[in-house]
């Protein structure tokens, strides 16, 4: 397994992936991820399994702060390490770009997600109330940027 960079011409398999792994609502359409793409500071890796695309990820860096944007793993290839491998890539391209701090939101009932960012050094750091589509809060997690293991 490894990841590779994204671009644009990646914003179709992105969406498609996405729709796969994001209740309806919560799904972002080529459209939206061309215009992340296109926005500054905006990186994605796709993680590859046996020449395979398995999920991606994709972040956001401004001067000193990284925010992930969106991680997702295909179902059918999840419980392989690969989100680690797609977090240890985000924190790697956040770092090079000069962030110190990492941020995500993570629903409140996504409890593996939110088990792999503890274990990955994330701390509670905020509560956004009916964040999400569903009407479910997030969490706003925090680290330091440092590469994360895989």
């Amino acid at each position: 397994m490894h990841v590779q960079e994204a671009s644009i011409a990646h914003a179709q398999l992105l969406a498609s992936m996405h729709a796969q792994c994001f209740n309806t609502g919560a799904q972002w359409d080529q459209t939206a991820i061309t215009a992340l793409l296109s926005s500054p500071g905006v990186h994605a890796g796709i993680v590859m399994e046996e020449d395979q695309p398995a999920g991606f990820i994709m972040l956001r860096t401004v001067v000193d702060e990284a925010e992930i944007l969106t991680v997702c793993v295909l179902p059918e290839y999840r419980k392989r390490g690969l989100a680690q491998q797609l977090l240890a890539w985000g924190a790697q391209v956040a770092q090079h770009k000069g962030a110190q701090t990492l941020f995500l939101e993570v629903s409140v009932n996504n409890q593996s997600a939110r088990i792999l960012y503890e274990k990955k050094g994330f701390e509670k750091l905020g509560l956004r109330k009916k964040y999400y589509e569903d009407g479910s809060d997030a969490l706003v997690l925090g680290r330091a940027c440092q590469t994360a293991s895989p």
